[in-house]
């Protein structure tokens, strides 16, 4: 995949703020991660790219409903998404949000180039639209009249709306599915966007809104704002500095070598992407890699079904290898594979544990028992095993490197444990303990040891894509240098140094972990994200008993007030929120808030209410909001805290 420059441009999508990462969100970065770590060890220049979608209506909408400016609410969510690739070990280049304005500028002229091309025009659009997948749908395209990749009910849409003509493309784009048989992966892939979109004829495409104003403006026509395609997927050039004063960055590491997506949002990346950089003029991704979904047992994750698996806590237990292990093993890149805790543990205990860490422990006993801790250099005799380890090393070098290439990682992970299965029966093979008993076989048993070192060496380097911790930790306990990881070292089988010692007492890499203890631990951990409702009243009372505790001084930072209600209505296309006007005895006041579908504005005049009365003001939809007023929610309904009738309004909540 790569090119001339030998540089290597790989790209995650750029994620959703609408709520906490999971590990299908971990699983697509970690497979980039992996890939992007593997093209570094030879040699390439590469380039990594992920980042956030942050405009759009459901944005908006989680916006509002947290209280919070659409922009503070996506930045707090974007330093969240850091933390937890921070934690994974991530080795991002760049980390893109939409909202910045590197972004935003070249958006606005990549609109217009469009329309001064011809490629967009104004029409009106009338048809079904998923809010938490911002994507319009035709009658046909429903799945039981709900929406077909979440199942969720779609709204009846009708307004004004720039279109790209997607039409004008369709023919050029089957021709270079043609003349690139490989751009999509799997194949299946391929098929499906062919028979089920293109073929049928494609429609033209809704490329800006009316109903929601969190976007970027359509330029020279500001009532409209870009809809989200438009927006999200021109992130992997505007990263690079398209259109801008600093070109540089575009024009070393374009088109890309792979955009890693999953398989929910392969159309917009293999028919719309290519279409609109056609329309640009630009060279196209040399490849889009649909992997499938992550899924439970009982279906897909979802916090209703409180089956959510967060990666921070699996790191947390378990280590960062063993989960980033578990992640390109157990689920094989391009299918949909399922996540238990079963399934975990086994992975952790057997491939890692007993498997690897083993065969390490054994290793520094033996070189400690028989050498005195060096690993030996001279006076080595072969065995009539030794020939047919080192070839097995070179041949599982060529096969896993063939793999990679093709982001075969879990065949790359068996490939790879496959040496480990063969060094461990090396040991069984040649039998140390029996050549020490002989004085005249200690050549033999001197290269064994070697032998075993020198493939433990391998091992570590192969690993180096995958885990980031354990292949240094080897290399400690083998008394190696780091250097000594460099990938064009494989297949060098003396370059351990002479008089090399290895550690006095080998610590496992990874502990062999108590399964039913550890099941039990995971499945209570997955337990804790569904909602209130779902939960047992047993479980309920332990979260409360953990919610963290604050001072007597912070509570009393906070200035509750009694007020009353004088006014309410709701604010026009914010389907969640009302706007308050509030007598608070002292003054009057306008608070903002997301009650909108429990309660009618009518219901609400007269009501008395508590409101926090220090909160910073902010403005929500355009309205100032000079405060919150507290509910409680129970069952999915949410009701307004009330305090009694005869307090006087601006009294102070104590």
């Amino acid at each position: 995949m790569a090119d001339q420059k030998n540089t290597f441009y790989i790209t995650t999508p750029i994620y959703y703020p609408s709520g906490k990462f999971h590990i299908g969100t971990a699983y697509t970065t970690v497979a980039s991660d992996a890939m992007a770590r593997y093209k570094r060890l030879r040699g390439y220049d590469v380039r990594f790219l992920t980042g956030m979608d942050e405009h759009g209506q459901k944005i908006q909408e989680k916006a509002e409903e947290a209280g919070l400016p659409p922009q503070k609410y996506v930045n707090g969510i974007a330093e969240v998404a850091k933390k937890v690739w921070g934690i994974m070990d991530i080795s991002y280049d760049d980390f893109i949000q939409t909202t910045e304005e590197r972004h935003k500028e070249t958006v606005e002229k990549i609109f217009k180039i469009f329309l001064d091309n011809g490629d967009i025009y104004k029409g009106e659009y009338e048809g079904w639209y998923c809010v938490p997948c911002e994507t319009y749908y035709t009658e046909a395209q429903l799945d039981n009249g709900n929406c077909p990749d979440c199942g969720r009910a779609v709204q009846k849409v009708k307004e004004e709306s720039y279109f790209f003509n997607m039409k004008k493309y369709a023919d050029r784009l089957l021709k270079f599915y043609e003349d690139n048989p490989t751009f999509i992966e799997p194949v299946s892939r391929k098929n499906e966007m062919v028979n089920n979109f293109i073929k049928p004829g494609l429609e033209d495409l809704s490329v800006s809104r009316m109903s929601f104003d969190w976007g970027i403006k359509v330029p020279g026509d500001p009532k409209h704002v870009i809809y989200v395609w438009v927006d999200a997927l021109t992130n992997y050039i505007t990263a690079l500095g398209y259109q801008s004063k600093d070109d540089s960055l575009f024009n070393k590491y374009w088109p890309a070598d792979v955009h890693v997506v999953g398989k929910d949002i392969v159309r917009f990346h293999t028919i719309y992407w290519p279409i609109f950089l056609m329309a640009l003029d630009l060279p196209l991704p040399k490849k889009v890699f649909a992997h499938g979904f992550i899924m439970m047992k009982d279906g897909k994750m979802s916090k209703s079904k409180g089956n959510v698996v967060y990666p921070e806590m699996l790191v947390e237990r378990y280590g960062l290898d063993a989960t980033r292990y578990f992640l390109l093993r157990e689920l094989p890149f391009g299918q949909d594979g399922v996540f238990s805790p079963e399934s975990f543990i086994e992975r952790t205990n057997y491939d890692l544990a007993n498997d690897l860490g083993n065969l390490l422990n054994r290793t520094i006993s033996m070189i400690n028992k028989y050498f005195d801790g060096n690993i030996p250099t001279t006076g080595l005799v072969a065995t009539e095993y030794d020939a047919s380890l080192k070839d097995f090393i070179t041949k599982t070098v060529e096969k896993y490197e063939a793999s990679m290439e093709d982001m075969q990682f879990s065949t790359v992970l068996s490939e790879l444990w496959a040496l480990v299965s063969r060094t461990n029966k090396y040991i069984d093979e040649t039998s140390p303990w029996v050549l020490a008993k002989e004085e005249a076989d200690n050549g033999k048993l001197a290269s064994v040891m070697a032998h075993l070192a020198i493939s433990l060496r391998h091992i570590a380097v192969l690993l180096q894509p995958f885990m980031t911790e354990s292949p240094k930790q080897i290399m400690s306990q083998l008394g190696l240098d780091e250097a000594l990881l460099a990938w064009d070292t494989l297949g060098q089988f003396d370059v351990i140094p002479a008089g090399t010692k290895v550690v006095d007492k080998g610590v496992p890499i990874f502990p062999r972990l108590d399964s039913d203890v550890e099941i039990v631990y995971i499945r209570d951990q997955m337990a804790i994200t569904a909602p209130a409702e779902n939960k047992p009243k047993e479980r309920l009372e332990a979260e409360v008993a953990e919610v963290d505790e604050i001072t007597f001084e912070d509570f009393m930072k906070v200035d509750l007030r009694v007020a009353t209600v004088t006014a309410c209505e709701k604010i026009p296309k914010a389907d969640k929120l009302l706007k308050l006007q509030l007598d608070l005895g002292y003054e009057q006041r306008q608070v903002v808030s997301g009650i909108a579908e429990h309660y009618e504005p009518q219901a609400l005049i007269g009501e008395k209410v508590i409101v926090v009365a220090n909160l910073k003001p902010v403005k929500l939809r355009g309205e100032l909001s000079q405060g919150m007023i507290l509910a409680g929610k129970s069952d999915g309904v949410l009701k307004l805290a009330t305090v009694d009738p005869e307090l006087e309004n601006g009294a102070q909540v104590k």
